[in-house]
């Protein structure tokens, strides 16, 4: 299929050079193309593997590749609607993404979550319940995680099985993609700077059911109102989980305990106190999708729940930092859209000094700012976003507002604001761009900052 084939790769990212390193590898001519006009064509050949033969373009893409080329992989950062990729696509070039690609050399089965938020840590658990069942060598965890698909897809076998993180980027751009389980965890606004509007971006999620059928399995949540609704119409078999109420059929929350409710014979899985290490009511659904997703791959409930109660957060996700001068510091950079922003704030039990701010992804954030609800003494905020969200938060009453123009400034201020008793939280319901590279790298310059503070109180190994 791929021997001699034409293939443009566009993106140099950890996508684009898995993708050249995978199409070379399976015989195909590979052209890597990105549009960044500062790069050259040396520091795109030093991304890819010595010994690559593949062609290197940066800038402008020069007409005679962009007829020859027969197949497109896009990074996921490529929006589908440039009019490079139109013009492809009108020139006939078969578009696909890097999941798309390694997924056609997948050779196990294939459990693929996808959710605004959520999907690291839900991604992260079922994998070392994986792990736990099969063995490391058999399981693999891939996607928006930070893993590309083509760098672990030759690996695959009749018994294996890959664990994927799918973005909604990624949703865009597949074909035959076909997951024995997905999980759609829940949608609210984001990346509408992307999407344009609130129907693509709901569209490109339900893609990850695009080719299963009622063999499949999809998971999805109860209480979120665009995931029950396609619950009615899920080409698969759909399994439900609330935190809210009780389910007939489905894994849900009674008091403190989740429970697996099936053909009128309930169970009671966990106390989500005592045998949970994550905090919060949005990791009590990850969990819940997280066991439903590893019993629909054929785990034993006893390993799913051994796993769970070892389990710790996932960094950047409402991850416990340290405790100074009495304050616990908590980092949720990966709090990226205002959704995820709430989830960070419900989890907090101390009155906080909430960071927040960053890139604009047209968001609204009135929602955040309610879900505020008196915990919240100041809000700390830099960024692009940081007028738009002053303003929408004295709309709501709330005036404890400072202002930061650099993250060093941000975090001394937070410093100097707490008292003992109080808690420190990085959860900015936006993206990072513009001040840092990604949000990891926001989140480790948080923790540098907390770790170089006075040493009091517990050690950054220890609690909640």
């Amino acid at each position: 299929m791929w021997k001699g084939r034409k293939c443009l790769v566009i993106g140099s990212g950890i996508s684009g050079t898995g993708s050249v390193k995978l199409l070379e590898h399976m015989g195909a001519e590979v052209v890597l193309y990105d549009s960044n006009g500062e790069l050259t064509q040396e520091t795109l050949r030093s991304k890819l593997p010595q010994g690559s033969r593949a062609a290197c373009i940066a800038g402008e893409l020069p007409e005679e590749t962009l007829k020859a080329a027969e197949t497109v992989v896009l990074s996921p950062g490529v929006p589908t609607d440039l009019p490079l990729v139109n013009a492809l696509r009108d020139n006939g070039a078969s578009i696909i993404g890097e999941i798309e690609l390694g997924y056609q050399e997948e050779r196990g089965r294939v459990a693929a979550i996808t959710g605004t938020n959520g999907k690291t840590t839900t991604t992260t658990l079922v994998g070392e319940i994986m792990k736990a069942h099969l063995g490391a060598d058999k399981t693999f965890v891939i996607g928006n995680i930070g893993n590309p698909y083509t760098s672990e897809c030759l690996k695959t076998g009749p018994d294996t099985v890959t664990v994927g993180e799918i973005s909604s980027f990624q949703l865009e751009t597949i074909r035959d993609f076909h997951p024995s389980v997905s999980a759609i965890l829940n949608i609210t606004p984001d990346h509408l700077n992307r999407h344009h509007t609130m129907e693509a971006y709901v569209a490109a999620k339900e893609n990850i059911t695009l080719n299963q059928t009622k063999e499949d399995v999809c998971v999805l949540n109860y209480e979120n109102e665009y995931t029950r609704d396609f619950g009615e119409r899920c080409p698969a078999r759909v399994i439900y989980f609330s935190s809210v109420r009780e389910l007939p059929e489905g894994y849900c929350l009674r008091g403190d305990k989740i429970l697996r409710n099936t053909s009128g014979v309930s169970r009671e899985l966990l106390d989500i106190h005592k045998d949970m290490n994550l905090v919060g009511i949005c990791n009590v659904e990850n969990v819940m999708a997280a066991i439903a997703i590893a019993e629909s791959m054929g785990v034993p409930m006893e390993t799913i729940l051994a796993v769970i109660r070892q389990f710790h957060a996932v960094e950047h996700r409402i991850e416990f930092v340290a405790a100074r001068g009495g304050v616990d510091y908590y980092n949720d950079s990966k709090g990226t859209n205002p959704d995820a922003a709430i989830q960070g704030i419900r989890a907090m039990s101390k009155p906080t000094i909430l960071i927040g701010g960053g890139y604009d992804k047209q968001s609204e954030y009135d929602e955040w700012i309610e879900s505020f609800g008196g915990k919240v003494k100041y809000l700390v905020l830099i960024g692009q976003t940081r007028e738009k969200i002053a303003e929408c938060a004295k709309a709501h009453g709330f005036d404890r507002i400072r202002f930061a123009d650099t993250f060093e400034e941000c975090l001394k201020l937070c410093t100097e604001l707490a008292e003992s008793g109080d808690a420190v939280l990085l959860s900015p319901a936006c993206a990072s761009w513009g001040m840092f590279p990604n949000y990891e790298v926001r989140g480790r310059l948080f923790k540098e900052y907390v770790y170089q503070l006075g040493q009091e109180g517990v050690s950054p190994q220890e609690g909640g």
